[in-house]
């Protein structure tokens, strides 16, 4: 289905590793990413995020002690006028208490946190490149896998 099908209308929370495709330009994602991000900045549609992701993205560039990624990343996340970063507050963290306890699989508590995020600002979809949180069913939230996804 077309990227645009899947977001038209609504708000997406965006999973940590749409922002690794973007800023490190994966070549299979590069397009379909682009386009996401045009979406996006044309306000047709809302993007969340969690704190918990810069945490997430910065992991790597700290490792290799890649200055300039980590500047990359932090302005892109931190500093983006069409992002909305959520702070991870207690009751996010009841939330993925209680996401991880109803979950029918095991789930990290990370991407319990990234869901319980979505939630609580009313994300119409959630999208993700992890298989594993198609097995997660939230009320209104729909798991949107980006590899299943193609630019309209």
């Amino acid at each position: 289905m077309g990227i645009e099908q899947y977001l038209r209308g609504g708000s997406v929370y965006l999973d940590t590793n749409i922002f690794i495709y973007a800023v490190e330009d994966f070549p299979e994602y590069a397009v379909l990413v682009r386009k996401i991000f045009e979406i996006i900045d044309q306000g047709s549609v809302k993007a969340f995020t969690s704190e918990l992701t810069l945490a997430e993205v910065l992991v790597k560039p700290f490792m290799v002690e890649n200055d300039t990624l980590i500047s990359l990343y932090k302005d892109f996340i931190q500093d983006s006028p069409v992002l909305s970063v959520q702070p991870v507050t207690r009751q996010t963290f009841l939330n993925a208490a209680r996401i991880r306890a109803q979950s029918t699989s095991r789930i990290s508590l990370a991407d319990a946190i990234h869901l319980a995020s979505a939630n609580i600002v009313q994300c119409h979809s959630f999208l993700t490149n992890d298989r594993r949180l198609l097995r997660q069913k939230l009320d209104n939230l729909e798991i949107i896998l980006l590899e299943n996804c193609v630019v309209d």
